[in-house]
């Protein structure tokens, strides 16, 4: 099968788009350096090729037809792919990679996470970002079976190196007029067992790490806004990551629980490479900006 070429080079559709952009044939010229017949020539051609008139005269001035519009928007679209394109192919000669993919536990700010990662598609908009979001064991399961780059976890697994770089404080809360705070005092470990608690499941497949501190009495939950969602309707308490839920305690929604002790939990994430000495530019411009953004945001929990 004989391949199909373009009859349209992407010089001339650049020609199109500057007598469009320059509101005419003499501007343009100026802007492209060439001369006026050249572009008037340049155009005839390409609706010869084409056989779609692309201006018409109104008056003095050349206007483009409703064919033509399609043609500038479509040409433009083209001129644009094909300098991220380039962009691209200059990125893999540098050595930057095309997807960079990132477990995270969901204990970190999400909105942090969404900060540093937005940072870094202002610098480089051609890599795409895979998010893994995972609970618990779910980030130590991505680095094993190597579906991540790059994760944030509260472990290290086997075989892996990571720093420290935050600490997350967690606090028991439920709806201000749930049980446990009708009781009106200081609650035990004992008093909470009587009552429903809200889990988010672990991500990975093997969950024989799951805490053992879990309620028999309990709803387990895919995502962390429905558990949220859950204590704010008073179906049950959960322990959350303060960050989580400081909307929500803020407007009044939730209220930590009075514990007698224990009333908090703190846990360490860490960041870790699947591999530091085979990273790319990319995770480690990546990991860079996650540092920042948490030395800058949030310098009280910093790790590092």
């Amino acid at each position: 099968m004989t391949a199909a070429f373009p009859k349209i080079t992407l010089d001339q559709w650049r020609t199109l788009i500057a007598v469009v952009e320059a509101g005419g044939y003499a501007r343009a010229a100026d802007q492209l350096h060439k001369s006026q017949s050249t572009l008037t020539y340049a155009v005839q051609k390409f609706e010869r090729l084409l056989g779609v008139k692309v201006f018409e005269m109104q008056g003095r001035k050349a206007v483009l037809t409703a064919g033509g519009q399609v043609l500038y928007r479509r040409g433009k679209m083209l001129m644009e792919e094909a300098l991220r394109l380039e962009r691209v192919a200059a990125g893999l000669a540098a050595g930057w990679e095309p997807e960079l993919r990132l477990a995270v536990d969901t204990i970190f700010p999400t909105w942090l996470l969404l900060e540093c990662i937005g940072r870094f598609a202002e610098e480089q908009p051609e890599i795409r970002v895979e998010l893994i979001e995972s609970v618990l064991s779910g980030t130590d399961e991505a680095l094993l079976e190597g579906s991540a780059d790059l994760a944030i976890g509260s472990s290290i697994p086997p075989g892996f190196v990571g720093d420290p770089v935050m600490r997350v404080r967690f606090i028991s809360a439920a709806y201000p007029d749930h049980l446990l705070h009708r009781l009106g005092r200081p609650l035990t470990l004992e008093d909470l067992s009587q009552h429903r608690h809200l889990v988010v499941r672990d991500s990975s497949r093997d969950r024989s790490r799951t805490p053992g501190w879990l309620n028999e009495r309990r709803w387990t939950v895919t995502h962390k806004e429905t558990s949220v969602r859950a204590a704010c309707m008073g179906l049950g308490y959960a322990w959350y990551a303060e960050d989580t839920i400081r909307k929500e305690l803020e407007a009044g929604e939730l209220k930590p629980l009075p514990l007698r002790e224990g009333a908090e939990r703190w846990a360490t994430l860490y960041l870790i490479f699947a591999d530091r000495d085979a990273a790319g530019p990319g995770a480690l411009r990546i990991a860079e900006l996650i540092r920042a953004g948490i030395s800058r945001h949030c310098p009280k929990t910093s790790a590092g």
